[in-house]
């Protein structure tokens, strides 16, 4: 095994004091490349709403036999779209489940206040200092009850089944133009 020499290694890991209050604790930020990557392909593939919803484009398959086809077609075409189906079923379920939406008021709230109180001073308990993670775990820990009362297992499965009916209703019978010239072509009859 072949021995590295470390002694050549430079650098500062120590993060500025200014850096780490500019930013905060629950600042959102995308530092994986990928993540960017993965955000930047969905924008640029959300299609035109317009195309999306054209309900001249949708027909009924003559036969089962091109609906798979036709659904990957869809859901590759209209990936991005369908991320906003989803986030749209996501927020009319939150809106109209009034506990659901008392109890993530509550836990996010409980957020917001360990990210105040931390930055004026550590929580401790008997004597011991608890991290900004372990103040985290326990809100979570605490809302899981409040979260079970509120429903939100069956609302996570709402939102999963009506997302998967509505995507799949909508990649089964909305046909790309290429498949509709097939299908003309295909019903000519020679005499």
């Amino acid at each position: 095994m072949e021995k590295i020499d470390l002694s050549s290694l430079e650098g500062d890991i120590n993060v500025p004091e200014s850096q780490v209050k500019k930013r905060g604790i629950m600042a959102l930020t995308l530092s994986s490349v990928s993540a960017r990557e993965w955000l930047a392909r969905t924008r640029e593939g959300i299609k035109p709403w317009g195309e999306f919803i054209n309900t001249s484009r949708f027909q009924v398959p003559k036969s089962v036999a091109p609906v798979p086809k036709r659904i990957m077609k869809n859901i590759e075409q209209f990936q991005s779209n369908y991320l906003f189906v989803f986030l749209g079923l996501v927020l009319f379920c939150v809106l109209t489940s009034p506990m659901l939406l008392i109890a993530i008021a509550a836990c996010l709230g409980a957020c917001y206040i360990i990210n105040i109180k931390n930055h004026e001073k550590k929580l401790s308990i008997m004597g011991k200092e608890l991290s900004v993670s372990q103040q985290y775990g326990a809100v979570g820990l605490c809302s899981f009850p409040l979260f079970w009362l509120a429903g939100a297992g069956s609302a996570v499965f709402w939102i999963i089944g009506a997302s998967f009916f509505v995507i799949m209703l909508h990649a089964s019978f909305y046909t790309q133009p290429e498949e509709g010239e097939e299908v003309d072509l295909m019903m000519d009859e020679v005499v």
